[in-house]
């Protein structure tokens, strides 16, 4: 499985593009710069399949709709933060961003604990609610991909519409529980591991 990042959108919200077989991929959050990333697609060989969402707001939905109608992918996000995908306010675009807002209407809803297949990975679909209500992790073998629900040393706003604290603190504990080390690729900044931030994460340890 190769991972590939790219910085895209007005808050540079991290997009991860998973190779699943050769010439194959799906993306994980495209915050905007939808000509770059096709670009991306393009430089690299490679065919987008499926556009996994780790939660609805702009920053990391911004991209999703012109990368769709130019490649089919289809676009999949908990049910519920699939609201806004179609609303500049609950998604928070018409509070933090200058960009138009494109909605998006074409998507596929899913709970938590089920799982995506692509190619030869299967994505598990893991319920964070904290930053969003529909926050979620995706795992695949070895890795979280934590959206913003976990960052190295840190987690996801709780001040925000439809944010709760007491659910983050819970869904960073789930993650906690997890058996075994993973490496985490976050929504921004820098990657990690669970087991870093086990030991020394000061909110996953105040848990």
């Amino acid at each position: 499985m190769k991972i590939y990042n790219l910085q895209l959108g007005e808050l540079r919200a991290n997009c991860y593009i998973v190779e699943t077989s050769p010439g194959r991929c799906i993306a994980i959050d495209i915050g905007g710069d939808s000509r770059l990333f096709l670009e991306y697609l393009k430089m690299k060989k490679l065919n987008l399949k499926k556009i996994l969402l780790t939660h609805g707001h702009f920053d990391h939905i911004s991209g999703c709709e012109e990368v769709r109608a130019a490649t089919g992918a289809e676009i999949y996000i908990h049910e519920d933060d699939a609201p806004m995908l179609t609303s500049s306010g609950l998604s928070l675009h018409s509070m933090m961003s200058i960009m138009d807002f494109k909605p998006i209407t074409d998507y596929t809803a899913v709970t938590g604990d089920c799982y995506i297949n692509d190619g030869d990975c299967s994505f598990r679909v893991y319920h964070t609610p904290g930053h969003s209500p529909g926050s979620v992790c995706y795992i695949c073998d070895d890795v979280i991909f934590s959206g913003d629900t976990l960052f190295c040393c840190s987690c996801g706003r709780v001040d925000l519409p439809g944010g709760n604290s007491g659910q983050m603190m819970q869904s960073l504990r789930r993650l906690s529980l997890l058996p075994g080390d993973y490496k985490v690729f976050p929504g921004h900044n820098e990657s990690t591991t669970l087991n870093d931030e086990r030991m020394n994460n000061p909110y996953m340890k105040a848990r």
